[in-house]
């Protein structure tokens, strides 16, 4: 009698086993636990999208696609590296299934870059009107490490905007919005001193040009003056354009290698 209870036992829970496994990558299951600790695990990092459960799954997915692939390369980090890292990102608290899920995910994630800095970033140029257009958004953004002298001109009607011609100098702008009626403000800055709106309107701007009318008020960039640090600039921007355009070639090259994977979703709600 005892073996038959034992054997019930065990066909009831084997089922209930079973269809915990929502999904399996490569025959790797994927189980409902597993995404409950992902999604936790993305809450930590900041990221709480309305379909959380959904993504989490679909970055398990990639977990097991980017280990395998990077072990084409003998990019996967040891354990001795991730514990390392993991150990950088406070998560003493987490249970026994959440951070197994954190090692997973950090795992795959330095594989992943790994890969990418091996096969990809060499193959990126970048070129003089990249590094340009990623400069000035930074200094609209952000602002450069430039000294700038400006001339700002406030409450000035369309008709005496109309009047003002390309100066020769600094002083003649002064000159020139003074005489048609105009009281300029001059005042020198770094640029990331400056407020978002005024950065900009000047970080595409040419010196001694006059810009656009907004709110009533007109910019003239009279000089910019490069600091030390702004000698680095130039380098720093190269490399993060290179990056930018690395990570996105690796996406494109993540979704080939989705396509690839043999994924199996069991669950209905997790479909892809």
């Amino acid at each position: 009698m005892k073996k038959i209870l034992i054997l019930i036992a065990a066909l009831w829970i084997a089922p209930l086993h079973a269809a915990s496994i929502i999904a399996t990558v490569a025959g790797n299951p994927i189980t409902d636990a597993d995404v409950t600790a992902r999604t936790k695990l993305m809450a930590r990092q900041g990221s709480t999208p309305t379909d959380n459960r959904r993504v989490a799954l679909q970055n398990i997915i990639d977990d097991y696609i980017k280990t395998s692939y990077a072990s084409n390369f003998d990019a996967v980090p040891d354990d001795k590296t991730v514990e390392q890292e993991l150990k950088k990102m406070n998560m003493e608290d987490m249970s026994a299934t959440e951070l197994e899920m954190a090692r997973r995910a950090l795992k795959a994630d330095i594989a992943w870059q790994i890969v990418v800095a091996r096969t990809i970033l060499p193959t990126v140029e970048t070129s003089s009107d990249d590094i340009n257009a990623e400069k000035r958004a930074l200094a609209a953004e952000h602002g450069l490490p430039l000294e700038m002298t400006i001339i700002r001109l406030i409450d000035i009607p369309a008709d005496m905007a109309d009047k003002l011609t390309k100066p020769k100098s600094c002083d003649d702008a002064l000159k020139m919005a003074e005489s048609l009626g105009g009281a300029p403000q001059k005042f020198t800055a770094m640029q990331y001193e400056l407020s978002k709106d005024i950065r900009e309107r000047v970080a595409g701007l040419g010196n001694l040009v006059w810009s656009p009318r907004v709110d009533n008020s007109i910019l003239l960039v009279c000089s910019s003056k490069k600091t030390a640090e702004y000698g680095k600039i130039d380098e720093i921007i190269k490399q993060n354009t290179m990056f930018k355009r690395a990570m996105f070639i690796a996406d494109q090259q993540l979704k080939q290698l989705r396509r690839k994977a043999v994924i199996v979703i069991n669950d209905d709600r997790y479909k892809l």
